[in-house]
């Protein structure tokens, strides 16, 4: 597959056609029922995406903590796991099954979504039924791809965090805050955020990109992400570009519903936290937004066109 653009890329044009495929899916006519249909498909597609996580306090700025004191309470919490190993082990063990288990579940539905999602989008159709068996290989394939990147991005990030911060903790107890201290610490911080930002780049290509490859041409995810390499290293300036414009979108996006909860007296924000409800609310947004990926990768030729031809039946 030629990787070189047929003609001119444009990162602005695909908005106009991506509204108009939300005003073509969503309001010509307006059927509530479908609207509760993709919506399913699109909860599906983001399950496990987004999360919240808060909170955070400060100690008591009076208290000042010695070296001697922090000695104290690290070795009484090592007392502590040492003589509680026999409750302590299993339980870890049970939650961490309970977690990864759960965690995989939420990887494997999502990734039936994304083309169930896809498939409603590209085709103009409320369909579950269909797409869910109509795509399980292509998903299957997806799923193993998402679950070994997690991993990989597990190792890569939080391992050495945490022995950077293990080793950041001893260094202060036994020898005090220094400046080696800070250093490691922050080049630890800047570590963990490179990896993770490495990490958001190839879930953000492999949705945006990867699986409409997948569900053109029914092929593996490795191979569709070589398609879309070869698509890539002649076009990197135009997709850092693509990468900045969904930024610029996001924000917008956000600002946009946040003056609405501010509007409706945080009535609005209430619908959209909702599972599967706020999905359906937010729906026009995640049309759009994949509208819009499937617009822009249609300039680089036909081939990537999922509104023109068929996709493949099966992922073999």
């Amino acid at each position: 597959m030629n990787g070189s653009p047929p003609r001119e890329i444009s990162v602005v044009e695909p908005i106009g056609p991506a509204i108009e495929r939300v005003t073509t899916i969503l309001f010509r006519p307006f059927d509530l029922g479908k609207w509760f249909v993709i919506g399913f498909c699109a909860w599906l597609a983001q399950l496990g995406d987004g999360g919240s996580g808060g909170g955070g306090g400060g100690g008591n700025p009076q208290h000042k903590v010695g070296r001697g004191e922090i000695r104290r309470q690290l070795v009484d919490a090592k007392d502590f796991v040492v003589h509680n190993l026999d409750w302590i082990v299993p339980v870890a063990i049970a939650a961490a099954v309970v977690i990864l288990g759960l965690w995989l579940l939420l990887l494997w539905l999502s990734s039936r979504g994304r083309f169930m999602f896809l498939h409603c989008v590209a085709q103009n159709k409320a369909e579950v039924r269909n797409p869910w068996h109509r795509f399980r290989g292509h998903a299957s394939s997806l799923f193993a791809f998402r679950a070994v990147v997690a991993l990989i991005t597990l190792g890569a990030a939080v391992v050495p965090f945490v022995v950077g911060g293990i080793v950041v903790g001893v260094s202060t107890a036994t020898l005090g805050l220094n400046p080696l201290t800070i250093l490691g610490l922050v080049a630890a911080v800047m570590y963990f955020v490179a990896v993770l930002i490495v990490s958001a780049v190839i879930a953000k290509f492999t949705k945006d990109f990867v699986v409409p490859i997948m569900y053109l041409h029914a092929i593996h995810t490795t191979e569709a992400w070589r398609v879309f390499l070869d698509l890539l290293s002649v076009n990197k300036a135009r997709f850092v570009l693509y990468i900045l414009v969904q930024i610029v979108i996001a924000v917008a996006i956000g600002t946009a519903l946040f003056m609405a909860a501010c509007c409706t007296c945080c009535c609005a924000a209430c619908l959209f936290i909702l599972p599967y409800i706020g999905t359906v609310v937010l729906l026009p947004v995640h049309v759009f937004s994949r509208s819009y990926s499937l617009y822009y990768l249609a300039q680089y030729g036909p081939q990537l066109d999922v509104f023109a031809p068929s996709p493949g039946e099966t992922c073999s």
